[in-house]
Order: C-alpha cells, then sequence, then structure tokens
C-alpha cells in the first residue's frame, strides 16, 4: 500500500511532536501543527532550528522546507485536510479523552489516526472514537524522534488491516524502520525489553554486585555495539558459528536457562532511587553534559549513515 500523500496533522508539539514535524518537513511533507500550550509556535520553530542540520547532513528530501509548516490554534482546522495524524498528547486519559473525541468528529472518515503514546493501550483510544475507531492505532516512536528509525505499530482491537498497512507505508516513507506489534500489552514491545535490562541492572546496583557506571560500560562497550547493528537475537546466531541459534541453543541454552532463573525480582523503592541517581552523577562527574548529547548525535548519525550504505543487514 502507498503512503497517504496529503497534508500532516502533528497534535502536540513538544519534543516528539517537533521531531515528527521536523522528520516530515525533511521527506518534503506539508505539515500543519497544533497546540494549546501558551509560547508552543515559538517553541517548535525555535526546535525545529535546533533539529535541521542533522536533518540535512541525512539528506533532505525533494521539496522540503520548514516553510512547508503552518501553525494553527485551531484543532478542527489542524486537521480537517490531513492524510494522517500523529497525536502526541499528554500521557493522561483525562486529556486523551476529550481530544481523541475531538479528532474523531474533526479528521476525514479514511485517515489514520495514530498515538505516539508509550504505554496506553490502542483499544483504550478506539473506545474514545464513536465514529471511526477503526482508523485509530498507536506509533509509538524513540526519541529522538528525527533520528531514531525505530517505530511501533499498534492496532487496537477494531484496527482494520487499511490503517495498519497505511501507517506502515506512511512511516516507512519517513526513513522510519516501522514494527508491527501484533498483541497488545503494557508498554508495547520494545519498552518492555528496555524494563527486563533496567530491572536486572536496578537489581545489580541494589546488591552491590556492580556500580551504576561498571553496568553502562558492560552495555556500551559489550553487547550494545552489536545490538545496534543486528539485534539480540540474529547476534546469538552469529555467536553459534555455523550452527547458528540452534547450535547456541543446545550448547549455551541451560547455562542461559539458568542466568534467566537467577533474575531477582526488585523493587523501585525511594532508597534504590537515590543510589541509581548518586550512581550517575558520579559517573558524569566531570563531564560535560551537553558536549556528551552532541557527541552521542554525532555518532549516531555517523552510525546511521554507515547502515544506509550497507546491503546485508536484515
Amino acid at each position: 500500500m502507498t503512503a497517504p500523500r496529503g497534508p500532516v496533522a502533528v497534535v502536540g508539539t513538544g519534543v516528539i511532536g517537533t521531531g515528527w514535524v521536523a522528520l516530515a518537513l525533511a521527506h518534503g511533507r506539508e505539515v500543519t501543527a497544533h497546540d494549546p500550550a501558551p509560547g508552543a509556535e515559538e517553541r517548535l520553530r525555535s526546535g525545529l532550528e535546533t533539529l535541521w542540520p542533522a536533518l540535512v547532513r541525512l539528506g533532505l528530501a525533494e521539496g522540503s522546507s520548514q516553510e512547508r509548516l503552518t501553525f494553527t490554534d485551531d484543532l478542527e482546522e489542524a486537521v480537517a485536510q490531513a492524510s494522517f495524524v500523529q497525536e502526541n498528547g499528554p500521557e493522561r486519559i483525562d486529556l486523551k479523552q476529550d481530544l481523541f473525541a475531538a479528532l474523531d468528529r474533526a479528521t476525514p472518515a479514511g485517515t489514520v489516526i495514530a498515538s505516539s503514546s508509550s504505554g496506553l493501550e490502542p483499544s483504550l483510544l478506539q473506545e474514545m472514537c464513536e465514529e471511526h475507531p477503526e482508523r485509530v492505532l498507536v506509533g509509538h516512536p524513540f526519541h529522538p524522534v528525527h533520528l531514531i528509525p525505530l517505530v511501533e505499530v499498534v492496532p487496537g482491537g477494531r484496527t482494520s488491516e487499511q490503517a495498519v498497512t497505511g501507517a506502515t507505508a506512511f512511516y516507512r516513507e519517513l526513513g522510519k524502520r516501522p514494527i508491527h506489534v501484533r498483541q497488545e500489552l503494557p508498554g508495547h514491545v520494545t519498552n518492555r525489553l528496555q524494563a527486563a535490562l533496567w530491572k536486572e541492572a536496578y537489581s545489580l546496583v541494589e546488591r552491590g554486585a556492580a556500580t551504576v557506571a561498571d553496568i553502562d560500560a558492560a552495555i556500551a562497550y559489550g553487547p550494545g555495539l552489536r545490538w545496534a547493528l543486528l539485534g539480540p537475537l540474529v547476534g546469538q546466531h552469529l555467536s553459534g558459528g555455523p550452527g547458528g541459534m540452534a547450535h547456541l541453543l543446545r550448547h549455551l541454552g541451560p547455562p542461559a536457562q539458568a542466568w534467566m532463573d537467577d533474575l531477582r525480582p526488585v523493587r523501585l523503592t525511594d532508597e534504590l532511587a537515590a543510589r541509581l541517581v548518586a550512581g550517575v552523577d558520579d559517573e558524569l562527574t566531570g563531564i560535560d553534559q551537553a558536549a556528551m548529547v552532541a557527541e552521542r548525535d554525532d555518532l549516531l548519525l555517523t552510525l546511521l549513515e554507515q547502515k544506509r550504505s550497507r546491503t546485508a543487514l536484515p
């Protein structure tokens, strides 16, 4: 299915919404943005200026321009001609209720309404839409939105296949790498994978087995380097040599099961939270955090540029 070609509406222009606006503009789309917060337009346009150089480096599509952005205080005006709506409002049910009811009434019937929600299940959002719940789904991105390709496409119980394929095509056109989440789960898929790692990291700190800095180094200078290229499961496959995943699971499956069985539950108490915060503060002593973020983004851009030039990575 081809991606919808008309204007894109971005509703909510905080950090996530600004990333979506920048990405759509960089891919030559016309964007109408809406946010009721005072000063939202000024913050959005300032944010675009900050993000734009990275998008220029990655390569702008034909017709891309910040001049193709329209900002409006009127929600109905923002979505009236939209071919795709990306919603980024606060994660509050009371606010979502009114917002999705209004979006459902004002958005053209065939237009997908996608929420950036990181935790709300799409079926709950569909209950807020009396007219066309079949076009509602979650399109969950990752920060920084204008750089990280992953987006989770999560349909609800009443989402049509057409909405799923249309959203997937739209995100691909923006250079995203969409995955189809086939069950509604708290936190979707990727946040659950992150939470599993955080859980054990917190536990190791609580037990005194490792410092915060050692845990960060263990991932950043170890498996995290491989995961950024292939992911954990294909990485396992390659670790199995010529026999691949089957060989690895036959020989390392039993000890891996023992490791998984030994993982401990952890409660994020005030005491543990304080230890984690103190550990991060210790790790970053003497480091210019603004410079750290700039170097992170520069390396991320380099990695993205290199991955684009490769043809054998899945």
